[in-house]
């Protein structure tokens, strides 16, 4: 086990390297001056200047590089051109925001799409197997944002319910910090409850027609028992895979939904970053992102032996 993590986290350097290397020759190829769109209305060529050697853009395109990753290693990911905050500072700061947002539309997806998805598989061909059909493909069809902006109208125009827009952190008022989240995490979680359904009910199908679950049911077992003792611990392998891919895919930032519900979560962050051409916040983000996806691959193959002693870390 401690060979596997290992080497994975060895690889993980090596894809971090090559992300760091992307991103920062397509950032080349963005048009406009970063330092002069910082400085906006208080230009000036002596802070211009300044400002450009600050931040080491004078210096030719492989020096930034070396200097950027010779930094990165170190925890420095560089200062942002607006506020002058180092950029790992910035980022931490609106990581609680968004995995508590990822966390809550993640919790409320499985909490419909794993019944639903089991149901819908052991009653194959039922009503209730069509309707979970339906909502799977209304849910992959419906863009997120348009479910958000109907929850808007609906729960804080009309019912006026819940507030429209904005965040109070968990550890500052749980409550009021609930009906903040309930509408962009509804919004994102029904999306992702949808294509979750989808999986676990083809999953689930593919295991039921295994010939271990038919040995079981010819034994004599109740179909709760065969369900639960032998189809959903094997039919859950590839779907840990799914639900770990959309965690990641949400905590790397669900850019819509954030700037829709004012939410100041990593994705928003990013978004003011390519507004303001402020390069070093847009590295710094995309660079945490990457490193939460190949942390989530990790932890999956680490939970598929758990699930399944015949899977083997090598």
């Amino acid at each position: 086990m401690t060979r596997f993590v290992l080497r994975r986290l060895l690889q993980s350097v090596v894809v971090l390297f090559g992300v760091t290397l992307v991103v920062f020759l397509l950032l080349q190829l963005v048009p406009g001056d970063p330092v002069r769109v910082a400085l906006g209305t208080r230009f000036d060529q002596q802070t211009y200047d300044a400002l450009r050697e600050r931040s080491g853009l004078d210096r030719p395109l492989v020096a930034q590089y070396v200097s950027y990753v010779g930094h990165a290693l170190t925890g420095d990911l560089g200062v942002s051109f607006r506020s002058g905050q180092p950029v790992t500072t910035i980022v931490l700061e609106r990581l609680p925001a968004t995995l508590s947002l990822a966390v809550t539309a993640v919790l409320l997806a499985l909490l419909v799409a794993f019944p639903l998805g089991v149901l819908s598989a052991v009653r194959s061909g039922s009503a209730l197997d069509h309707a979970a059909r339906v909502f799977s493909q209304f849910g992959v069809s419906v863009p997120d944002f348009w479910m958000g902006i109907m929850g808007i109208l609906l729960f804080a125009g009309v019912l006026g319910w819940l507030p429209p827009s904005g965040y109070v952190a968990l550890t500052e008022d749980p409550a009021r910090w609930a009906s903040h989240v309930i509408l962009p995490a509804t919004a994102v979680g029904l999306v992702t409850a949808s294509i979750l359904t989808r999986f676990i009910r083809s999953s689930v199908l593919e295991v039921l027609s295994e010939d271990y679950v038919r040995t079981a049911e010819a034994k004599g077992l109740r179909a709760r028992v065969v369900v639960v003792r032998h189809v959903l611990r094997n039919a859950l392998i590839p779907v840990v895979t799914v639900v770990a891919v959309q965690l990641a895919s949400l905590v790397g930032g669900v850019i819509v939904i954030e700037v829709l519900f004012a939410w100041p979560g990593v994705g928003r962050l990013t978004y003011d970053a390519v507004q303001a051409r402020d390069y070093p916040v847009l590295q710094g983000a995309v660079l945490f992102v990457a490193a939460l996806f190949l942390l989530m691959n990790l932890l999956v193959d680490v939970l598929y032996a758990r699930l399944d002693p015949r899977i083997g870390l090598r």
